[in-house]
């Protein structure tokens, strides 16, 4: 929910894991393509039928707001500890609907909007839109109603997506003044109607197939009322002489069919778990530079967007696999531009990260930015913040009583075990005993951070 983990190499179509008759080969494209798609509508299902950690269930259409920070608790991919969520997933196939949101009085905050292909395609918020109040009219694919005067309009490019809201947050005293913004934030229709919502494709039947051949009647039932980009049509109808493209159940496919199937997705999961670790983007004293892996967006670009070739991927291969690795290891992170993420696996001798040993990482100067920073500490490899002894997850500039150098940096303390020396202690960001990651994420980033002028230093082995 907040970034990919690392950088994505590019799709190899003449990987040694597929088969010679080519069917295999066209299973793991077709993979890459369609993940996305299948694990950002599991995840809307999720939101909509049990929550997810601190945000409850909500129907379609409505807000699901956390009331607290994320915790060790809440099982998401590199998810944030510096904002509340108020989360909504959409279903446009009754019309638009009316969203208003309040005077934050210079707050971050950001409504990110995400197609069902992972897609940003607006967002509202401070940096995209100030911090006053605001009616926004969110509508379905296609439609050409007439938008109320005093709304600004948000096309969806799908007739499912998600508004993914995070609320800065200072300390626990300041969660009463966001729980009233996160109330005062709304979701009306534009006509209220009585007819059921289209709601998600169907899962039934899926129980007796495989894992593998579940994935692809996901994708099968997914792929025709969520379409792509007209860019990624002829790819997808390429797509048919795996069964995917048409009415009939992957159980009745030919078995070669079903074979190449499951040949694709193990490769295809090989491949992406692979790719996470690749050498695609630019790394700096061990960080991975990933500014540019959520700009896989390049057709649909509402309020908030920046449609600039400095934000878009053109190879369609890379595109491809770069969305998929976000999916995977970030699901519904933003453009740099709104947060930038910066990640590292290894210390300043090349090895990986583990609670086996400490660490110090100094900041100096720290991020420049217009919203604020902070440094999360997630295991590996799933990626889920940390459980330890002072609750404390990330380390930023909102956290009390951190002990500045004399020349104004930071010097943070990464350790499992908890420091002895006072200011060691203060600057103490806890680290599980096993392999680690630390995410630096910097909110409004500055130009330096965007142009590459700032980067972290190494984390530095004691």
């Amino acid at each position: 929910m907040s970034a990919v983990p690392g950088p994505v190499t590019p799709f190899s179509p003449s990987s040694p894991d597929v088969d010679a008759d080519g069917l295999g080969e066209l299973a793991l494209r077709a993979f890459v393509y369609g993940f996305p798609l299948v694990f950002d509508l599991d995840q809307v299902a999720r939101y909509v039928t049990t929550g997810v950690g601190a945000n409850p269930a909500a129907a379609f259409n409505s807000f699901s707001h956390a009331r607290t920070l994320s915790g060790p608790e809440d099982k998401f991919v590199t998810i944030n500890n510096d904002t509340v969520y108020s989360m909504s997933q959409l279903d446009l196939s009754n019309g638009p609907l009316v969203l208003e949101v309040p005077d934050t009085d210079g707050r971050y905050y950001v409504l990110q909007f995400v197609s069902a292909w992972t897609d940003n395609f607006a967002y509202v918020g401070q940096r995209a839109t100030g911090t006053g109040p605001g009616r926004f009219l969110i509508t379905p694919p296609g439609w050409t109603g007439e938008v109320p005067s005093d709304c600004t309009a948000i096309e969806s490019p799908t007739a499912i997506c998600s508004i993914v809201g995070r609320w800065a947050v200072d300390a626990d005293g300041d969660l009463a003044a966001v729980h009233a913004l996160q109330d005062a934030t709304t979701l009306t229709p534009l006509q209220p109607s009585d007819a059921s919502l289209a709601g998600l494709p169907s899962t039934d039947g899926l129980d007796g197939l495989s894992p593998a051949l579940q994935f692809w009647e996901k994708y099968r039932r997914a792929s025709r009322p969520f379409p792509p980009a007209a860019r990624d049509k002829d790819l997808q109808a390429s797509f048919a002489r795996l069964w995917l493209t048409g009415e009939a159940p992957l159980d009745t496919a030919p078995v070669e069919v079903r074979a190449a199937l499951e040949q694709g997705h193990s490769a295809g999961t090989q491949h992406l778990q692979q790719s996470l670790r690749g050498g695609q983007v630019a790394e700096v004293a061990g960080w991975l530079i990933t500014l540019h892996v959520f700009d896989y967006n390049l057709d649909h670009f509402g309020v908030g967007t920046i449609d600039d070739a400095r934000w878009r991927i053109e190879d369609s291969d890379r595109r491809l696999l770069i969305r998929a690795g976000a999916a995977l290891g970030g699901l519904w992170g933003n453009h740099a531009y709104e947060a930038a993420y910066l990640g590292t696996y290894v210390d300043d001798h090349g090895q990986q990260l583990t609670g086996a040993h400490d660490y110090t990482l100094t900041l100096a100067p720290t991020p420049p930015n217009e919203g604020f920073w902070s440094l999360t500490m997630y295991d590996v490899p799933d990626y889920y913040l940390v459980d330890n002894p002072i609750q404390r997850y990330s380390i930023g500039d909102r956290t009390p009583g951190l002990v500045f150098d004399a020349d104004g940096g930071l010097t943070i303390r990464i350790s499992a075990k908890e420091p002895k020396e006072t200011a060691a202690r203060a600057n103490w960001l806890p680290a599980p005993a096993g392999p680690f990651r630390p995410m630096l994420r910097v909110y409004v980033p500055g130009s330096d951070v965007l142009d590459g002028r700032w980067t972290p230093a190494a984390i530095s082995r004691m």
